[in-house]
């Protein structure tokens, strides 16, 4: 309902038109909270969105020659700029936006001057932050943090390093495996990245998901704290919903054999109700309170990583307790589980009384009894 009301805003002009359009096929946690903005920020950060989503399809790309991909992450920022460029890259949706770059520049050069600027000066690092990792293989945390810092287009850190936990995509790429976790971690597990994805790794394949996950969540009251900070009302919720999906992504994928085997997501009426509900602090530090909790429960202290895991989720559950804001909002996620488990079981109940009333029924006219 809401995009739907935002979509009657949005600029009638066809590159407009297939800007938004774009977006909606490319993003599907971003589209809802970016048209959630008022009009002027909306149609800035849209633009920005899809700018740092082509850069990001040319360097997902894989079959693009280093010798090519190089020079086009370095000068994307001018790229943004030329009415006529686009390059031919990516695959579906990822396709048609670099197809159809053209609408996206244009768009770019209606926006002020001030906004034109912020997106250019990121692109240009954020281009050049993906170019020096083009040759450079990630060894450590730290080459993991930078490039991650890159990657997120300098932003939403936290959430950026929750999408590379999400593997089974990137092992299966063809022509060849692009995987952004770092050898510092995956090498106490298996030989090869790729290894992880084989079924006699399972149990070491878990085991270096759950430090991936244990490394992402040092970085959360980081995040809660920046968020903390920012005073506009209207824009908490554009940074605090897709970092509430990062955390139930976390305890989504956590202990999870299926990341190796296909997509994890949250179920869309979850991401609907996010969407909904987060609106203050308070509706934010309740989800990660709540979702640390779901997380804590998953935890296997025959883990390796167990201690610092728990460790880091106890520092999470502590910022916020003291926030004060846990008593004054609803715990929508755990307590909808339980309503949802309340009435599976109502519903069974049902099921089992009908079915034995109809055995019953049968039983009785079977014998030649009657009831009157």
């Amino acid at each position: 309902m809401a995009a739907r009301h935002a979509a009657k805003q949005i600029p009638c002009e066809p590159h407009w038109a297939s800007c938004y359009s774009m977006l909606h096929r490319v993003s599907r946690s971003f589209a809802p909270v970016i048209q959630q903005l008022g009009t002027e920020l909306r149609n800035a950060v849209c633009i920005f969105y899809l700018v740092l989503r082509a850069l990001d399809t040319v360097e997902d790309d894989t079959s693009i020659p280093t010798d090519v991909k190089v020079p086009i992450l370095i000068a994307f920022h001018r790229h943004i700029y030329d009415r006529d460029w686009h390059f031919s890259c990516g695959t579906k949706d990822y396709k048609v936006l670099m197809d159809q770059f053209h609408d996206v520049s244009t768009a770019f050069l209606e926006l002020e001057k001030g906004y034109q600027e912020a997106i250019e000066d990121t692109t240009k690092k954020m281009g050049a932050g993906m170019a020096k990792f083009i040759c450079k293989e990630l060894e450590t945390i730290d080459d993991y943090d930078e490039y991650s810092h890159y990657a997120a287009g300098l932003d939403c850190f936290f959430r950026k390093q929750t999408s590379f936990v999400i593997i089974w995509r990137d092992i299966n790429e063809i022509p060849k495996s692009r995987m952004f976790w770092p050898r510092e971690i995956w090498s106490k597990y298996v030989n090869k990245l790729e290894d992880l994805k084989n079924e006699e790794n399972s149990v070491k394949a878990v085991q270096c998901l759950n430090e991936m996950v244990t490394n992402s969540l040092i970085h959360v009251n980081g995040c809660l704290e920046f968020m903390s900070e920012l005073r506009e009302p209207d824009i908490l919720p554009f940074f605090a919903i897709p970092q509430v999906m990062a955390i139930g992504t976390l305890a989504l994928c956590y202990n999870n054999i299926n990341v190796f085997k296909g997509v994890v997501k949250m179920r869309r009426g979850l991401t609907a109700q996010i969407i909904h509900r987060t609106k203050t602090m308070a509706d934010v530090y309740g989800a990660f309170f709540d979702f640390s909790c779901m997380l804590k429960s998953k935890v296997d202290k025959n883990d390796p990583n167990a201690a610092k895991t728990l460790s880091s989720l106890e520092a999470i559950q502590k910022t916020c307790r003291e926030s004060g804001a846990l008593n004054k909002r609803k715990s929508y996620i755990i307590r909808n589980e339980l309503k949802y488990n309340s009435v599976l079981t109502v519903l069974l109940l049902i099921i089992l009384s009908i079915i034995f009333a109809s055995l019953s029924a049968n039983r009785s006219s079977y014998w030649g009894w009657s009831i009157s």
